[in-house]
């Protein structure tokens, strides 16, 4: 799959977290695009409180499986059809 957006690069503090709360796996199950959209979206925060704020927010997505950027993903979003 080709990306149109400029691909991110993990921030190693992004890496940290995905491994500590053993969510490393979830994150690669999820297409590039959303891989990218997630690095995208803490890399352009300015300030450090907003980047934790957002990748939180990321690690509570991954855990619960079935939500991208505050919507529902995956099969979930297959039985609201």
């Amino acid at each position: 799959m080709t990306l149109k957006r400029a691909k991110q690069d993990m921030p190693d503090f992004v890496a940290d977290a995905l491994r500590d709360s053993g969510l490393m796996g979830a994150y690669q199950d999820r297409s590039p695009y959303q891989r990218n959209d997630y690095l995208a979206w803490i890399n352009r925060a300015v300030r450090e409180g907003t980047r934790q704020k957002r990748l939180m927010q990321m690690l509570a997505e991954l855990r619960a499986g079935d939500v991208y950027m505050k919507m529902v993903w995956g099969r979930a979003a297959d039985k609201q059809s």
